[in-house]
């Protein structure tokens, strides 16, 4: 009895010492795979840094969900509609949203959700990421002074637009082909592709980009997400957008 004791005392100790490991072990966001969906032409892009990599201004959990479930949720509806409609088949989202009046009426809501939810996210993950945030340099730089009057009064009338976002939708800056940048707030999934214009970058102001980490305080979410705001990609994407070749 006093032996069986004894061992079942042993392996408690044990297994408590186990669950600390456990518990005091860093976490590892691999990231995680996304939802069944149909297959078809569309895919969730590589997300190219793990889900905790822009803690603590953007929380893991918000990451892991936004990308894994809200995107891969437009992907998953596109390519359900792309194997009944072969309109849908054999265009790019680029090319979907600004032909969008050219569409069947049937398919334009559709497309217009989730293909601006597509197209915007895709773009979202780009110009995001670890190690980034601070001012940009160069030829953005040069643009933001000249159209939108300097860094500091960019960023308030930037996060301004955010707030004054009724409900869910983005905050877009577009460009044109001579490097012009303008503000552009846009409701729901709305892409300035749809007008055929190009984003040279955004924030996501649906409740779903910071609730869990910020709860309603979407004031606080604008100005963190200046931390993690990847210059050196925006810088990349406005070369592109003057040379024509920025799709989304």
């Amino acid at each position: 009895m006093t032996a069986a004791f004894t061992i079942s005392r042993r392996s408690l100790f044990a297994l408590s010492a186990g669950v600390a490991l456990v518990a005091s072990a860093p976490k590892v966001w691999a990231q995680a795979a996304a939802p069944a969906a149909p297959a078809g032409p569309f895919s969730l892009p590589k997300r190219p840094y793990e889900a905790n990599a822009l803690e603590p201004h953007i929380d893991a959990a918000t990451m892991d969900i936004h990308y894994n479930r809200h995107h891969a949720a437009y992907v998953a509806a596109l390519n359900g509609a792309a194997k009944d409609n072969g309109v849908i088949a054999k265009a790019t989202v680029g090319e979907l949203l600004a032909d969008l009046n050219q569409l069947p009426e049937s398919l334009r809501t559709l497309v217009r959700n989730n293909g601006g939810g597509h197209a915007n996210h895709t773009m979202f993950w780009e110009v995001i990421g670890p190690n980034a945030g601070g001012a940009p340099s160069g030829e953005v730089a040069a643009a933001i002074t000249r159209d939108l009057g300097g860094f500091d009064k960019f960023k308030a009338d930037f996060e301004a637009a955010g707030l004054r976002v009724f409900g869910s939708g983005w905050v877009f800056v577009t460009v044109d082909k001579a490097g012009k940048l303008s503000l552009l707030p846009r409701p729901n999934q709305d892409s300035p592709v749809m007008d055929k214009q190009m984003v040279l970058f955004g924030n996501d102001v649906w409740e779903h980009a910071y609730y869990l980490k910020y709860q309603n305080r979407r004031a606080d979410y604008l100005k963190a997400w200046w931390n993690v705001v990847n210059w050196t990609k925006i810088e990349e994407r406005y070369a592109a957008a003057k040379a024509g070749k920025l799709a989304i």
